[in-house]
């Protein structure tokens, strides 16, 4: 299969880049059958930060932020650890890592953002902390697929698969009434009518 590319268009100008942030998450299965997700937020400049709290140089990481949650095959979180190793405002930024336990019991895939923003929202929690968290629903269960949740149309001698699997009808390429759907997952297609017309 041909792989299509649908890069960028070119800048319509001369630019100079200014501001990285970078976002990385990893997901590892454990020997006791949890899973860690682990997530990473990092803020860096070109140039160098003259903050309240002192001068940065450039490159050097205006956030450093880690999060760590100890989750079951149900997306239930279980223990949780944040730490701030570069921040703003070294000695006021980086308390707030306790608030963070307020996420064991929450479930990633159960109203996860809302009950965050409601439990470390706003001034309960660090803006870039609480963002990092967010993201991490999409990320875990990219990492389960395949391996926590079966993410295939086929069937085995034994017989079919009998769930509709995860990954459809939550985004508009897989949608069951789509042509991704007819085409790969074809057991699992709606036919849509078709329109009446009239002669």
């Amino acid at each position: 299969m041909a792989v299509v590319r649908m890069p960028l268009s070119p800048p319509v100008s001369r630019r100079a880049l200014k501001h990285t942030r970078t976002l990385t998450v990893e997901a590892y299965a454990r020997d006791d059958g949890l899973w860690d997700i682990e997530a990473r937020i990092t803020d860096t400049k070109t140039r160098i930060v003259k903050l309240a709290s002192g001068e940065r140089p450039a490159g050097a990481p205006i956030h450093d932020l880690k999060l760590r949650l100890s989750i079951n095959r149900d997306l239930d979180i279980l223990a949780v650890e944040a730490v701030s190793d570069a921040v703003p405002y070294p000695g006021y930024c980086d308390t707030i890592s306790p608030a963070y336990q307020a996420m064991v019991g929450l479930n990633l895939m159960r109203s996860f953002r809302q009950q965050l923003t409601a439990r470390i929202g706003g001034t309960g929690g660090c803006t870039h902390l609480t963002e990092l968290a967010q993201i991490l629903p999409t990320a875990t269960i990219q990492a389960f697929a395949g391996d926590v949740i079966d993410t295939r149309d086929g069937s085995s001698a034994a017989g079919e698969q009998q769930q509709k699997p995860f990954q459809l009808d939550r985004c508009h390429a897989l949608r069951t009434d789509g042509a991704a759907v007819a085409l790969y997952y074809p057991r699992w297609a709606i036919k849509v009518a078709e329109p009446f017309q009239s002669s």
